[in-house]
């Protein structure tokens, strides 16, 4: 093998490296719920591809490819798990605890100010909803709108300070 070829191999692999890692670390840890699994697999898909690129495998699309074999490793990774009885987990002394009341009461909370914002006046409908549900910035607000910053900055304030109103008449004492 030709060191031009092989110094081709080593920057193509190196900018996919640069390019594409953050993505496929991000993706890696939505499907597997652990960051070093996923870290893990990232750096295996690399290795594989390096491999391939070393028998003279031809890539077309470098990011497709990598995404590829990334997926096969997670499905490899799912088979090789094994699932485990609780009855077995609570034997060994496993003590199930995680409270998610907080981020339930959070979620109704959310769902409770988005039912109230129905009930401001329309002017102020509009901008609680565009800033608040799309959560769409002031530039961009004013670009829709086509009102100022300034002006939808007043509305939203004002807006914000009828919501807390309206939900301290409503919530529960």
């Amino acid at each position: 093998m030709t060191s031009t070829r092989q110094e081709g191999r080593d920057v193509v692999l190196t900018t996919a490296h640069r390019d594409y890692e953050k993505g496929l670390n991000a993706y890696a840890f939505f499907k597997m719920q652990s960051r070093e699994m996923g870290e893990d697999l990232v750096q295996e898909t690399f290795l594989k591809t390096w491999k391939y690129l070393v028998k003279g495998g031809k890539i077309e699309i470098m990011k497709a490819f990598l995404y590829h074999v990334l997926n096969h490793l997670i499905v490899d990774e799912y088979r090789k798990r094994k699932t485990i009885s609780l009855d077995i987990l609570l034997e060994k002394g496993y003590e199930p605890g995680k409270d998610y009341s907080e981020r339930l009461f959070n979620m109704l909370d959310g769902k409770t100010a988005i039912i109230l914002i129905l009930r401001l006046p329309e002017r102020y409908q509009k901008v609680m909803r565009m800033r608040y549900v799309q959560d769409l910035s002031l530039a961009e607000m004013s670009l829709i709108t086509g009102q100022s910053k300034n002006t939808i900055a007043v509305q939203l304030h004002r807006g914000l300070e009828k919501l807390k109103r309206l939900y301290e008449h409503t919530s529960p004492k």
